[in-house]
């Protein structure tokens, strides 16, 4: 039997690859867009059994020309994930029309699906439950992703489900082979280079009430992003959308200090507080960008409590390890 993963040579579908491969699943079908070619190097340590453009996979879902009979269930990754794209047909195309023809086509043929949703959805909410009372989007990106989400929750009001589908709500995913999102990739990813190349960090200055650096964010590991997706396929039974965080809000002043004393780490040397960092110009604020006012997340953090009841009950890494563990990962160093 066969699983699909779409985005496949992204961020978190390679990463899920990888980790099927350590539990011994190599028959696996790799759906992606490689016109930005770079990102094959997420896959280039990995084994696949076959690889088809998306494109290509679509017309092949839309005419029923998967053997079907072979498809085990489908990690569905492929999306638009740059929150500042304004083309809104493009988004919709890509977050929605793409998930909503695969949804149709694993429920006709009763093959699981666990798909990506985002925090995004929230918008400037504070309460973070998987309901309508507390989504409201900023922009197109989380819309579209809503978008799905409330198709999926109404095929499964009016007609039932067929086969299995999970909608996970990722917050901010932090991890190894994000490297080809450019400006999308993970804070950690972007501190960790800063601190590389310059010896600082910089954050945003207060917004919305918040101070310096303060805002606060729900920081997740890809590394517990997979063991939840894969749980679900190990649990055929449970439906729904829940929400993929951590469930613990940290400033970005957190993850500079985290991401900083990794680092140093590394290095053998002595981890510092914030004050000392910021005494010694390591972590600077620059002015909040105007681009961003009204349509910044200032503060998430994911309510856990849908998946804890579904069954799911292993701990999350928090930023201080999660980082050291990425951190080891970039650098090739050992975590002691």
């Amino acid at each position: 039997m066969m699983i699909i993963v779409t985005g496949a040579a992204g961020f978190i579908g390679a990463n899920l690859i990888k980790e099927l491969n350590r539990r011994g699943v190599t028959n696996i079908l790799a759906v992606d867009n490689l016109e930005k070619a770079d990102k094959f190097r997420n896959l280039s340590d990995s084994t696949i059994a076959d690889y088809l453009d998306k494109r290509e996979f679509l017309s092949l879902v839309e005419s029923d020309g998967l053997d079907r009979g072979e498809v085990q269930a489908v990690l569905h990754q492929g999306a638009c994930s740059d929150t500042m794209e304004h083309d809104g047909r493009y988004m919709m195309d890509n977050n929605y029309r793409y998930t909503a023809r695969l949804f149709r086509y694993c429920q006709d043929h009763e093959i699981p699906l666990v798909y990506a949703s985002s925090a995004s959805v929230y918008g400037a909410n504070t309460r973070f439950l998987e309901e309508p009372s507390c989504e409201l989007p900023l922009n197109v990106y989380g819309y579209s992703k809503l978008a799905f989400d409330q198709h999926f929750r109404q095929r499964a009001q009016d007609a039932g489900l067929a086969a299995p589908c999970v909608g996970l709500r990722y917050f901010n995913v932090y991890g190894p082979r994000e490297q080809h999102k450019g400006r999308m990739a993970s804070v950690a990813f972007h501190f960790f280079n800063q601190y590389r190349e310059q010896g600082r960090i910089k954050l945003f200055e207060g917004c919305d009430g918040y101070g310096d650096g303060d805002q606060r964010r729900d920081f997740v590991s890809v590394e517990d992003v997979v063991r939840v997706n894969l749980w679900f396929l190990e649990h055929p039974e449970i439906s729904g959308i829940f929400n993929l965080g951590t469930g613990r809000s940290q400033t970005f002043n957190d993850m500079a200090v985290a991401t900083i004393n990794a680092i140093r780490a590394t290095r053998g040397e002595d981890e510092l507080t914030l004050e000392e960092m910021r005494a010694a110009k390591m972590i600077e604020y620059i002015p909040f960008p105007e681009a961003l006012r009204g349509k910044y997340q200032s503060y998430t953090e994911a309510d856990m409590k849908s998946l804890r009841e579904a069954g799911y009950d292993q701990p999350f890494l928090d930023v201080t390890e999660g980082v050291a563990r990425y951190v080891a990962h970039m650098t090739g160093a050992t975590i002691r």
